[in-house]
């Protein structure tokens, strides 16, 4: 958490424009994810509706905000995390999502630098903090933490843990390829956790889940070890291909998707042979991390097929 958060942000500086406005969302706006009927558990935020739903929220429970935007490459990968974990929390803990292209002032208010960042709101004050994707795990151990800091002092945690010991409805069964898939995840092992995914690949090569989450893993293994020093060590060896690798892994980490793109269709353009389809394939790897549509992919796409044609 850094020192100049810590404490001191002024949460109520948007509580102005949120007396302004209606706090009743839009016909059509964004659904609130719920566990159960009244508990939200996924709340995208807007700088109007900040008031009430994480500082007022957060007297109850820990409100996480995750600061995101629509272009940002590893926001895709940390957001779904960050859901489904919130899901599971049962209304320990609210998710508030906010898109910082459309609430500027949020970002300004805690000094983001980058996206993504997330935020952990307790009793109207800033408590927790990192940037970036990060490992599951990691996630989960980092909550877990917040849980077990915070139960005292917020009695809604509590509350809502003794509620999830009780379902009312039993869920459908799980798929025990997936579930094993995510042990592993939890576990920190992200060889095994690829090694899941590919075997259900194997036996259904049109499962769109199975592909994401395995293109997801394959990068997270590897942004988890990204060296910022590798950009400068792959810019003086040009020719070096597995620097050049790295060095796009960390660009991309970094969210300088552009640059990433960039550097592995000049690498193709310079390769040939097997050297070639390597880099081709982690490129292709990396467009598979971004929706469909994403016009930097696109533009990249169009970049690929001309250096190879």
């Amino acid at each position: 958490m850094p020192a100049a958060m810590a404490g001191a942000v002024d949460l109520s500086a948007l509580k102005t424009k949120a007396d302004n406005a209606s706090r009743q969302p839009a016909a059509g706006g964004p659904a609130e994810h719920t566990s159960a009927p009244g508990t939200p558990t996924v709340i995208d935020v807007t700088e109007s509706t900040f008031q009430a739903e994480v500082v007022d929220r957060s007297m109850q429970v820990p409100v996480v905000v995750d600061l995101w935007a629509e272009w940002c490459g590893p926001c895709k990968q940390l957001s779904p995390v960050l859901e489904r974990l919130a899901a599971e929390g049962g209304g320990s803990w609210v998710l508030a999502k906010v898109d910082v292209d459309a609430n500027p002032r949020i970002a300004q208010l805690f000094q983001v630098q980058s996206i993504p960042t997330v935020i952990a709101i307790a009793g109207g004050q800033p408590v927790e903090a990192f940037a970036g994707a990060q490992p599951e795990p990691q996630i989960r151990q980092w909550i877990t933490q917040l849980l077990d800091a915070l139960r005292e002092q917020l009695p809604g945690i509590s509350a809502a843990e003794q509620g999830a010991a009780d379902p009312g409805e039993q869920e459908e069964p799980e798929d025990p390829r997936f579930t094993a898939a995510e042990d592993a995840l939890e576990n920190g092992d992200f060889a095994a956790a690829e090694a899941a995914y590919q075997r259900i690949l194997d036996a259904e090569p049109a499962n769109e889940q199975a592909k994401a989450a395995l293109a997801q893993v394959r990068f997270s293994a590897r942004a988890e070890n990204a060296d910022p020093a590798a950009i400068e060590r792959a810019d003086a060896a040009p020719d070096d291909v597995d620097a050049q690798l790295a060095a796009a892994d960390a660009e991309l980490a970094g969210q300088q998707v552009e640059a990433a793109f960039d550097r592995l269709v000049r690498t193709v353009k310079r390769t040939s042979g097997d050297e070639r389809n390597r880099v081709r394939q982690h490129l292709i790897d990396m467009f598979e991390l971004f929706p469909d549509g994403d016009p930097r992919v696109t533009q990249a796409r169009r970049a690929l097929a001309s250096a190879l044609f």
